[in-house]
């Protein structure tokens, strides 16, 4: 459960390329300090610091089961930062710098103890039992301090196990917690570790200066200032092998694992025993974890985010759909390699800064490239991050390299080495390729023998006008692409097609099913189409009658949301099914594959677009057709964005008694549609737990815990409830019951209201 709400109504839609601004980190583990931290344990929770301005804290616990109040959490101060104990954390209050202990039960009462709670700290680490504060004030130019340090337990309030006059001598710029110990790097540079179990590291002092640092329950890992490599100590169990020749920024530790975010994309790895299952395509500007889960706050939309161990239960903890801090506020300069965060980027009129007093700031580091799919289009300034820009739009040669396109030389030798490999691929399967140009030698033959046996060529009809096709010697001369019209349809040469594709070549090819193979072709007049040819196994079991009622079919079906059919060829047996081309792809390549991600609106036009075209097969065309392979492969996106269904069949006579059963399946099709575009995920994903996305949504679905399947690697609207409403048409196409699913026409004005409300934008 949300105890205490972000900013209200969440409002950070941006422009679209500051949809793609990344943002640098800070992180959090246990012990250390950070705008977001986890407490430990089997009453573990998390919290975060809000983006609205007052450092107000919002958390979330296993479940969201917490029934904690907002009027009791109301009774917190605002903090500036966050450190996650043993079922309790602690955090710097932003209006006098005190030190604040709270669990999740009580957050109203200040667990640290009274003759601390007066004194002003400028950093605070909380440990399995225990909590150690760097003394000063957060809002100082100085950041050096003194360290005080107390325990919690049953007997008593207040032990004195951690009091060492060495360690009390000395000024303090860092400080992290772990079970037992404390950790802190010192003014004259390297690291001092103290407490009654801190000869379980190994170590008692560093000679390297560490910029950050993290600490599981037995064990402590460190960024160094100079490499920006990780250097781990203690218990090898729980930190495993730490990576070597990476640069991060960032770290946080779970109860058998580390995860840090890197210093180029600010992506995370994790590594140790128990390694996370990281969102893929996600940057984040500050992490925490608790014992098998982190949770970060996204660098594209402030937005919170949480994944957990591989191997482990599916992720109990569901954050709010809230924006939070992305890092904890300071005086002074941000120095090299660092920016000041912008909140005018957020787009809020009222919201000036994320800091509580205007003359503080939130210093980031820089990052220097992007994660896949997106090129830098402008360098990190003092008061903004690189902006990254994703690589469907790139234009010039500055992001090929990046983005992985290859020039115009490139592309011609993409060519040459794709027909390179076919005729490789051609040699190493010389018997198999011998027996189907046996087949599709035969074949043409054998057909035209029954056609000429027939007395002439192979006809058809499209839109009630009968055609019948020229001889194969003979070469009329034919308008448009030598090609006949025959009402909007046309009739191809089969030599124009091998031409438009250049034979067929691999290199030209779209995709493949059951029915052939589906190529990319320019025509004789510059216009771009697919061509779907089918194989000889399609040829074989589909006698002329069947195809010649399927053409006729297809020839009359015209409907802005269906991939229309443009015109045929079936000259020397064989069959082939000219289409309008689709350039901007599959919608599964959008949301699964390798193109550009798409906003919500996108998204929700999509959803709308694609069941007015399943509407439309099922209710304006006689007989009606049933899609059966309804899937986001079959969505196509035209020129203008616009959805388009492909790849339906046209039911035999004996498949038509069971239409209207088969018109339920396409509603319940639909509906694990609705749930990849409002997840992200696929249909079947053996990276999760359940790889199931029908056994993954529907538990939460029907406990109202939509918020937790929602997309996060896209930037939230203004108002998320119509991806509520979204959730619930899906629920709605998902019923067992077939009597109870909605019919295409009922989804398709449901559709219709959300979109045309305009509450997305």
């Amino acid at each position: 459960m949300m105890v205490k709400q972000c900013v209200s109504g969440a409002g950070f839609l941006l422009h679209l390329l500051m949809l793609l601004l990344l943002m640098p980190i800070t992180v959090s583990g246990y012990g250390s300090s950070g705008s977001i931290a986890a407490a430990f344990g089997d009453n573990g929770f998390f919290c975060a610091i809000d983006a609205g301005g007052k450092q107000e804290i919002i958390c979330w616990d296993k479940g969201n089961k917490s029934s904690v109040s907002t009027t009791l959490m109301s009774s917190m101060p605002p903090m500036v930062s966050l450190s996650g104990g043993e079922g309790l954390l602690c955090g710097i209050t932003s209006n006098a710098s005190q030190a604040y202990c709270f669990s999740l039960p009580n957050p109203g009462k200040n667990l640290v103890p009274r003759a601390f709670q007066s004194t002003s700290y400028l950093q605070i680490a909380a440990g399995r039992n225990h909590v150690c504060a760097i003394r000063g004030a957060y809002n100082s130019s100085i950041n050096l301090g003194n360290v005080d340090c107390w325990e919690f337990d049953q007997a008593s309030e207040e032990k004195y196990s951690f009091r060492n006059q060495y360690i009390e001598s000395l000024l303090f710029r860092k400080i992290v917690s772990g079970d037992g110990f404390s950790c802190g790097g010192v003014e004259e540079g390297g690291v001092v570790c103290w407490g009654p179990r801190s000869e379980n590291l190994g170590i008692s002092v560093t000679s390297g200066d560490f910029e950050i640092l993290a600490t599981g329950r037995n064990s402590a890992c460190g960024v160094s200032s100079v490499s920006s490599e990780v250097e781990c100590w203690g218990d090898v169990y729980e930190f495993g092998a730490p990576p070597k020749g990476s640069r991060f920024v960032g770290l946080s530790a779970g109860a058998q694992h580390f995860c840090g975010v890197y210093e180029d994309d600010h992506g995370v790895k994790c590594w140790g025993n128990d390694s996370s299952s990281v969102p893929k395509g996600s940057g984040f500007m500050a992490i925490a974890s608790s014992d098998y889960t982190t949770c970060g706050v996204r660098e594209v939309d402030l937005i919170l985010d949480c994944w957990g161990v591989q191997g482990q239960s599916p992720v109990e903890y569901s954050p709010p759909l809230q924006l939070c801090s992305p890092g904890v506020c300071s005086a002074g300069a941000c120095g090299t390699g660092k920016f000041a965060f912008n909140a005018s980027i957020l787009n809020e009129p009222e919201l000036e800064n994320l800091c509580s007093q205007k003359d503080l700031r939130i210093c980031l580091p820089c990052g220097t490239n992007c994660s896949k799919g997106y090129f830098p289009s402008s360098m990190c300034t003092d008061n903004a991050d690189r902006i990254c820009t994703a690589c469907s739009l790139c234009q010039n040669s500055s992001c090929w390299d990046i983005c992985g396109l290859p020039s115009s030389a490139g592309i011609q030798q993409q060519e040459r080495q794709e027909i390179s490999k076919l005729v490789l691929i051609i040699g190493s399967s010389a018997s198999g390729t011998l027996l189907i140009l046996i087949a599709f030698c035969l074949l043409p033959q054998m057909i035209n023998t029954k056609d000429e046996e027939k007395g002439g060529s192979w006809c058809t009809s499209c839109l009630g006008k009968h055609v019948v096709e020229a001889e194969p010697d003979s070469h009329p001369q034919l308008p448009i692409s030598a090609a006949t019209l025959v009402g909007e349809t046309q009739i191809f040469r089969l030599s124009e097609l091998k031409d438009a594709t250049h034979g067929f070549k691999e290199f030209n090819e779209l995709g493949r099913g059951s029915f052939g193979f589906v190529y990319k072709a320019v025509l004789s007049d510059g216009r771009q189409v697919a061509v779907k040819r089918a194989n000889a196994a399609t040829i074989i079991h589909t006698n002329s009658r069947d195809f010649e009622t399927e053409l006729e079919t297809l020839c009359n079906l015209r409907h802005d949301n269906i991939v229309n059919l443009l015109g045929y060829c079936a000259e020397m047996g064989e069959r082939l099914l000219v289409y309008e081309f689709m350039p901007h792809g599959t919608l599964d390549d959008h949301l699964h594959g390798e193109l550009s991600p798409l906003d919500w609106n996108m998204r929700l036009k999509i959803s709308l677009q694609a069941a007015r075209g399943l509407e439309y097969l099922h209710n304006e065309v006689t007989p009606p057709i049933v899609h059966r392979d309804v899937k986001t492969a079959n969505i196509l996106l035209d020129s203008g964005w616009v959805a388009r269904i492909s790849d339906f069949g046209i039911s035999s006579a004996a498949d038509r008694d069971h239409q209207n059963g088969d018109m339920e399946s396409d509603v319940y099709s639909f509906g694990v549609v609705l749930l990849e575009i409002l997840s992200g995920r696929k249909a079947y994903d053996r990276d999760y737990t359940p790889p199931g996305i029908i056994e993954w949504t529907l538990p939460l679905l029907r406990h109202g815990k939509a918020a937790a399947i929602i997309d996060r690697n896209v930037v939230l609207p203004r108002n998320v409830e119509p991806l509520f409403k979204l959730a619930d048409i899906a629920e709605l196409c998902l019923k067992e019951n077939t009597a109870e699913r909605p019919s295409m026409s009922n989804v398709a004005s449901s559709l219709d209201q959300i979109v045309r409300a305009g509450l997305i934008m």
